[in-house]
C-alpha cells in the first residue's frame, strides 16, 4: 500500500494513527513534530502526511508549508488531524497546502476512507 508519515506530539495519538493504518496495510513513519518530520521527509519517500497542527517546535501549518517547497511534495497529498476546526484554522490549512481535514477524536474508518480516496 501506501509509506505514509503520521506526525503529532502526542505519543497515544502517533500510535493510535499508526495502528489504525497499519490495520489497513500501510506502512507508518512517525514524528513528534514539524522540524523532526521535515528531517524525516527529507530523507525518504512517501506518499501522505498525516499531521497534527498544534505541535512544539514547528507547527502543523509549517510543516505544511515548508514540505510544499520541496519538489517531492508539491501534489502530495496531506491530511491535517487536529482538534481545530474552526472556518478560519481551516481556510489556512487549504491555504498552506493541507489536503483534507480530519477533526480529532477521529473514527479510524474515516481516516482509512480519507487516505484511501486521496491515495486513488
Amino acid at each position: 500500500m501506501a509509506r505514509i508519515l503520521a506526525v503529532d506530539d502526542s505519543p497515544v495519538m502517533r500510535q493510535m494513527v499508526k495502528a489504525t493504518l497499519l490495520e489497513a496495510g500501510h506502512e507508518v513513519s512517525q514524528a513528534a513534530n514539524g522540524e523532526e518530520a521535515l528531517r524525516i521527509a527529507a530523507a525518504q519517500d512517501f506518499d501522505m502526511v498525516i499531521t497534527d497542527l498544534n505541535m512544539p517546535v514547528m507547527d502543523g501549518l509549517a510543516l505544511i508549508r515548508k514540505l510544499r517547497q520541496l519538489p517531492a511534495y508539491t501534489s502530495m497529498p496531506m491530511i491535517a488531524l487536529t482538534t481545530e476546526a474552526t472556518t478560519e484554522v481551516k481556510r489556512a490549512g487549504r491555504e498552506a497546502g493541507a489536503t483534507a481535514w480530519i477533526v480529532k477524536p477521529f473514527n479510524p474508518q474515516r481516516l482509512i476512507d480519507a487516505v484511501a480516496e486521496l491515495l486513488h
